[in-house]
């Protein structure tokens, strides 16, 4: 039933690795990767070449996403990774159009992908091989990132675009909305008697 070759014995222990994580809540999952205590993995990600992905601390990987560090991934510190999103190091491209896929092809392309703290990556992206994302960057979901993403810009569509550039100011103002929101539905949620403890806003419909 199963091969005794040297693919096989390479590609096993990574395959019960895989297994074994889907018994695992999130934080756990994350240090049996070898990522920072402080990050989070949900269920059914992949890492391929996991001995060659560096990831800050408090970052957060979505269900689903499949993350491909055979050509190298760094992913800086408060960073999310939505669900199902796809980054790419390494392409057959010229392999398949060489009629050359074999295993073991020497026309395997590999480039690294850095992307920079306190990124958000949205659910359903898509990052090429070599591409670098700045720090501070928004990448909408459904998005084919291709190039290089500015720092600080929201980047949308197939393939991403710059939509939006925003500095430190335009933060903290959100900060400034969503906190003063956020205080204001708590206390909505105290005076109707509901448990307002939980972390950011509690859910509900708190319009006035």
């Amino acid at each position: 039933m199963f091969f005794d070759d040297e693919r096989s014995h390479r590609l096993r222990p990574q395959i019960l690795t895989e297994l074994v994580s889907q018994y695992m809540n999130d934080a756990e999952r994350a240090q049996f990767y070898g990522l920072p205590s402080t990050c989070r993995v949900r269920e059914r990600v992949k890492i391929i070449s996991p001995e060659n992905l560096k990831m800050g601390d408090h970052c957060w990987v979505g269900e689903g996403a499949a993350l491909d560090a055979s050509g190298g991934l760094e992913i800086g510190e408060h960073t999310s990774i939505g669900l199902n999103t796809l980054i790419f190091t390494h392409s057959s491209w010229l392999a398949n159009m060489t009629l050359q896929n074999h295993s073991g092809s020497d026309l395997i392309e590999r480039k690294p992908v850095k992307i920079g703290k306190g990124c958000f990556i949205g659910g359903l992206v898509v990052i090429m091989a070599g591409v670098t994302i700045g720090d501070f960057a928004t990448v909408q979901p459904n998005s084919v990132v291709a190039k290089d993403v500015p720092p600080r810009t929201l980047v949308a569509g197939n393939p991403a675009r710059v939509f939006q550039r925003y500095d430190e100011e335009y933060i903290q103002s959100e900060v400034d909305r969503v906190r003063a929101e956020n205080a204001r539905r708590r206390a909505l949620a105290e005076e109707r008697g509901a448990d307002a403890s939980g972390w950011g806003a509690p859910s509900g419909d708190f319009s006035e």
